[in-house]
């Protein structure tokens, strides 16, 4: 395998899986071996690859399975690292947002306004902090190089115009809002994947349901868990990026993994948000909890930030306290109050934080950190999706110094992923809005499979916007194996329990 993008494509399924796994078992030593497919493993594939290493990303389940798929699907400008002192990471999370909105991944990201409406219940103190904030916040987006045709400066707007933005915001005592401006994502899984696809075409094996174990700084035993078939690599640089499991992998490191939970709603339930609603915590002067719209005619509210002891599960649950806590703050704002009935379903991620002498999983930094084992072992931890393209450069860097690899310069902050389609090109796509959001310029090849076969064109199930053609892409092109693969990851069906359900069956013919 090489770094030349011209010889492979960026397809992954499970013919060129199963290719990829015999051509490993003939042996020969690889570059770089990752452990994890999320957001920071799919990141590292793509930056060694791309500098010409041979590269070999094995994850034990699917891309996106752990907390990559459970973020606020935000790209955040670092704002609220700012309060705390944290000016370096801020600094960062605004380069790396203008990045993906201006350059890597604009067809998956969008410019999404913030409103904080302005209660009585909102002091003057209060007002003046987040006003702050916001203006601190231009002079990070300034500092970044994004200009204000990306993403708008911040200002105050009158009672009108906040309740256009966040219609079902109590009216009585509506002094205006407070409106600034952030990145969101269409999709945090669907991010991954195109990261992993891309390395893929750059040449990277990416190895789902593939195990590793008996690791260390030079290689590590991998067993397929489709067939039960093992085999040992050898590799001159092995990197840990296994996130909030990282310490299972790598015993040398301690994790203080905190929880961020979510609830779902149907957009109607707030009634046409077309703004992040912005809710500050009672008593915090950096934290809020948003509700913002998403994908799927549906709104997610968030976020908690609590500690998580004991066994990491593979998938984290909301707490009935965090529930509590999310409707309690949001509906300080909201004319009708929203109850557990208006919930549709939840989800929850587990920060992978490193433990430190702090009593506030809230107040440990969200910096990342790159650390060398005894035995060699390359293991990334902490940081955030915002800025997963400098943790993978700053691992890649340290994995060449480490192993002395012949490996060209980091290219990642001028390639585009696959899909990468903005502007006036995009505007020349002959696609439905929804299918240039979530695939940019491959929405074509979409729209041709349900063309090739009308059944493929309707909906995976009444009522919703994800057609049989998604799920055949998904299966020839994005490396879904199994029926989660495709309700859980490469759509969001199965955020909501009704909606992933009435699409199993959908699903499941799919992959017939």
């Amino acid at each position: 395998m090489t770094g030349n993008s011209t010889q492979h494509g960026s397809a992954l399924n499970r013919d060129r899986r199963q290719r990829e796994l015999y051509e490993l078992g003939d042996g020969g030593v690889i570059d770089v071996l990752v452990i994890g497919g999320g957001i920071t493993g799919a990141g590292v594939a793509l930056d060694a690859a791309a500098r010409g290493l041979r590269t070999v990303l094995v994850e034990k389940h699917d891309l996106a399975f752990g907390t990559s798929r459970w973020s606020s699907k935000l790209v955040h400008g670092g704002l609220r690292y700012l309060a705390s002192g944290g000016v370096g990471i801020a600094h960062e999370s605004a380069v790396e947002r203008h990045i993906l909105l201006t350059r890597t991944a604009p067809h998956l990201t969008r410019p999404l306004p913030q409103v904080v409406p302005l209660l009585p219940n909102i002091g003057a103190a209060q007002k003046l902090l987040v006003r702050t904030g916001f203006v601190a916040g231009d002079v990070l987006r300034r500092t970044a190089g994004t200009s204000a045709a990306v993403l708008p400066r911040s200002r105050r707007v009158a009672a009108a115009e906040a309740l256009r933005f966040a219609p079902t915001v109590r009216r009585d005592g509506l002094r205006g809002g407070l409106i600034a401006w952030d990145g969101q994502l269409v999709d945090d899984a669907r991010l991954v994947v195109a990261i992993a696809r891309t390395a893929a075409s750059h040449g990277a094996a990416v190895l789902t349901r593939v195990e590793a174990t008996g690791v260390s700084g030079t290689g590590a035993t991998l067993t397929d868990r489709l067939t039960g078939e093992s085999l040992t690599v050898t590799a001159r640089s092995v990197i840990n990026a296994t996130g909030v499991w990282a310490d299972q992998v790598d015993p040398s490191i301690e994790l203080r993994p905190s929880r961020g939970t979510h609830l779902v709603f149907d957009a109607a339930a707030f009634g046409g948000l077309s703004a992040s609603l912005t809710v500050p915590i009672p008593g915090s002067t950096s934290r809020f909890v948003f509700a913002f719209p998403a994908a799927h005619n549906r709104v997610y509210l968030g976020l908690t930030d609590e500690e998580a002891p004991g066994p990491v599960p593979d998938v984290p649950h909301a707490t009935e306290s965090e529930i509590d806590f999310l409707l309690d703050t949001v509906n300080t704002v909201l004319r009708e109050p929203l109850t557990r009935n208006d919930i549709r379903g939840t989800f929850a991620g587990l920060r992978p934080l490193l433990r430190t002498g702090g009593d506030s999983t809230a107040d440990i930094s969200r910096e990342h950190a790159v650390l060398t084992s005894p035995t060699g072992l390359i293991t990334v931890v902490g940081g955030k999706l915002t800025t997963y393209r400098q943790m993978a450069e700053d691992t890649v860097d340290a994995a060449v110094a480490h192993a002395n690899l012949a490996a060209a310069d980091c290219r990642t902050r001028n390639l585009p992923l696959v899909g990468a389609v903005s502007g006036a090109a995009r505007d020349r796509i002959h696609a439905p809005t929804r299918l240039i959001e979530r695939y940019g310029s491959e929405a074509v090849s979409v729209l041709a499979l349900g063309q090739d076969n009308p059944k493929d064109a309707e909906p995976v199930a009444p009522g919703m916007d994800v057609t049989g053609a998604e799920f055949a892409f998904a299966i020839s092109h994005e490396g879904a194996l199994d029926a989660d693969d495709l309700l859980d990851r490469r759509t969001r069906v199965g955020l909501v329990a009704a909606d992933r359900a009435a699409a199993e069956p959908a699903a499941l013919a799919a992959l017939e």
